[in-house]
């Protein structure tokens, strides 16, 4: 059976709305909804091109609702981490009053049973407005919207954005086999029998062009030498977890060319790493031993197997010998 690993990558960045979007996120933090006019329609939420035509519309805002009836509806029983609400609602389309189109929403209305098509809703507006859709937290039953006074519509030109993808790998044999012998807490690298250069989970030799199978594979010792570090001052990001500068350095595998990059040293002071110092790797324990950073994009890391590398408080070796054995 194959080892699958999922891997998750998320950025953010701000996308510019322009006027038209822009105007839509504006009106939303006074508590207005507006569409735009196309023809005798208009189209909520506004769009800066006819759906239907293609032509690009004139400016013509009209306000509308914030009451409408609903036209057809889902509803979602289990709503999971990126759903709207906590809570089972239902996805509705809405008509609102003036509007030619349906603005698709979340419509909270305390049980299935309570949701009809046609029923009357209204907005609940969020406390603090921010200039986004969910400024309507979500339509509710009735026709009195709810939520704080409204008060003065903000300039909103542009939207914090989280791109995110989660993708999963399906390993092939060679990281199958690194992965079940990192889990057993035995780092297994492959030799290549022409220039004895040792690779973790490549399956091939990068220098020579030779496939390396199991026959190549061979035990490698979890102890060696720093041969560089850089020390990281962290600088705030969405997702930053560091807070103190800490290190990164590569370590020299004994009795081999095998280096190790990006591996964190940990138990010293950032100050007293250095180049020649002895080290050996902390293992996870094996419950906590995970997979999840082996993909076939790359080959074997051993991050989720090894928390980091200590020092062992032997004597360093000259730092002349590795200071150049970066990878």
């Amino acid at each position: 059976m194959s080892t699958q690993t999922s891997s998750t990558i998320q950025f953010p960045y701000k996308r510019t709305l322009g006027p038209v979007i822009s105007r839509f996120f504006s009106e939303l933090t006074a508590q207005r909804i507006v569409g735009i006019r196309s023809g005798d329609r208009v189209i909520v939420p506004p769009m800066e091109y006819d759906p239907e035509t293609g032509n690009q519309l004139a400016e013509d805002f009209v306000e509308v609702g914030p009451a409408g009836t609903v036209v057809s509806w889902t509803w979602v029983a289990e709503p999971g981490k990126h759903h709207p609400l906590d809570r089972p609602f239902a996805y509705a389309l809405i008509k609102l009053d003036g509007a030619d189109t349906n603005l698709l929403h979340a419509l909270d209305a305390g049980s299935e049973d309570a949701v009809s098509t046609g029923m009357r809703v209204v907005p609940r507006w969020r406390d603090e407005p921010v200039g986004r859709i969910d400024d309507i937290v979500a339509f509710v039953p009735g026709e009195t919207p709810e939520g704080p006074a409204a008060g003065e519509a903000q300039d909103v030109q542009t939207m914090d954005y989280f791109s995110t993808i989660t993708y999963t790998d399906v390993l092939s044999p060679t990281l199958e086999r690194y992965a079940a012998s990192m889990r057993a807490g035995v780092i297994k690298g492959q030799r290549c029998p022409q220039c004895n250069r040792v690779f973790l989970g490549r399956g091939y030799c990068s220098v020579d062009a030779i496939i390396l199978g199991e026959e190549h594979e061979e035990a490698l010792p979890d102890f060696g030498v720093v041969s560089n570090y850089t020390i990281v001052t962290p600088t705030p990001y969405p997702g930053q977890k560091e807070t103190e500068p800490f290190a990164r350095a590569s370590v020299v595998l004994d009795g081999d060319e095998m280096v190790i990059a990006q591996q964190q040293i940990i138990g010293i002071p950032v100050s007293e790493i250095r180049v020649g110092m002895r080290v050996k790797a902390q293992w996870f324990p094996a419950a906590e031993r995970d997979a999840a950073e082996i993909t076939s994009k790359g080959w074997g890391t051993v991050a989720g197997f090894i928390e980091g590398w200590v020092h062992t408080g032997e004597p360093d070796e000259p730092a002349e010998q590795y200071m150049n054995r970066v990878f």
